[in-house]
């Protein structure tokens, strides 16, 4: 008896814990607050990568944080209709552009403060975020940078290893899932809106080598090739197992061909299986938002509620946890750019779920 009292009373508190969270609106708004205030260079409109000054390498952020707020804040504009969360993000960004040889793109860091290194994913990320927002506001500038990356990407495709992008310019040790797998969606969606053949027969080419060389028996992905050994870099990353699960639902979209369906569905199983342990999902927020991006997509397809309940769990344990006085989020003290970027991408997105029958 007396054990059934402290069961149910454990029951009561769980239900009264989970009903006092303030919702998904309300914490985008908090994460928000924290990133303007905290993380904002408004002498130029560029950003931190922490709140810490204290511990930021550089001056201002490298360009992979702002690959997460401008997926956040496109987001953000789907959820808030009447909003311009981007603009903010896209000026910013738009500090970073090289037109160095051969193709131009974006480079890792602040062009005005240093030449540095571009990274053919780094790029790829906001292509796919621009390319979102093009398909929600039409402007020409989303889809014009969007073929700009595209094209450079293609600067990193060749026929080492049987094919397959490079993670880098201009360095050619490895091909990398987190180039290859954004790179064919970077792909899809350009086929989507254009019709161009060349389009999907890319994306085609590089998901098939992935799915060659990178991934897992299980159905998660490996993180790299080394050319020219060949030698498999085995670490999983729920980003990469992100972008390929969401590859295959598109290629289902497009082809009606059930193999991409159930492939999908198997990589979705695994990848369940394969990262979520005790309630969390590895600490990488931002991975863990390219994750849910795949998950959501097949949702959309089969309405598996199971692909979304242990994100929910994910999310409201973070907010529980790794909450500091300001409401920013993090598992260090120092609160990161990119942690509060890809958590309101993932509250937005799990907002965006509950509007799907």
């Amino acid at each position: 008896m007396k054990k059934s009292i402290l069961l149910l009373l454990g029951i009561c508190c769980c239900v009264i814990a989970k009903a006092q969270l303030p919702d998904y609106k309300t914490r985008i708004k908090y994460l928000y607050t924290g990133i303007s205030s905290k993380l904002t260079d408004k002498k130029n409109g560029l950003y931190f990568e922490t709140a810490d000054s204290a511990k930021n390498e550089n001056p201002h952020s490298w360009l992979w944080p702002l690959c997460a707020l401008i997926q956040a804040t496109n987001e953000m504009e789907a959820l808030l209709p009447r909003t311009d969360y981007m603009q903010p993000v896209v000026k910013a960004i738009d500090q970073y552009y090289s037109d160095k040889p051969p193709y131009p793109a974006y480079q890792d860091y602040p062009l005005k403060e240093k030449l540095s290194s571009r990274f053919y994913d780094d790029n790829q990320w906001v292509a796919i975020a621009y390319l979102d927002a093009y398909n929600r506001t039409h402007k020409k500038k989303y889809l014009e940078n969007s073929e700009m990356i595209y094209r450079f990407m293609m600067g990193g495709l060749d026929t080492a290893s049987g094919g397959g992008l490079y993670w880098k310019e201009g360095d050619k040790n490895t091909k990398n899932t987190c180039s290859n797998g954004p790179g064919i969606l970077v792909a899809l969606q350009l086929y989507k809106l254009t019709k161009q053949q060349q389009y999907f027969k890319t994306a085609l080419g590089i998901y098939n080598w992935v799915n060659k060389y990178l991934q897992a028996p299980d159905g998660v992905y490996y993180d790299n090739i080394k050319i020219p050994t060949l030698k498999i870099g085995k670490a999983t990353y729920t980003y990469n197992t992100g972008t390929m699960l969401q590859s295959n639902v598109l290629l289902y979209q497009f082809t009606q061909d059930n193999k991409y369906l159930a492939e999908a569905q198997r990589i979705a199983k695994a990848g369940r299986e394969h990262f979520f342990k005790n309630g969390r999902l590895p600490g990488n927020y931002w991975f863990n938002a390219v994750l849910l991006r795949g998950y959501i997509e097949l949702f959309r397809v089969d309405k598996n509620k199971d692909w979304i309940n242990f994100f929910e769990t994910d999310a409201d344990n973070i907010w529980n946890t790794e909450r500091d006085n300001n409401n920013m989020l993090g598992p260090k003290p120092a609160k990161a750019l990119i942690d509060q970027a890809a958590m309101i991408e993932i509250y937005a997105r799990l907002q965006e779920v509950k509007g799907i029958k």
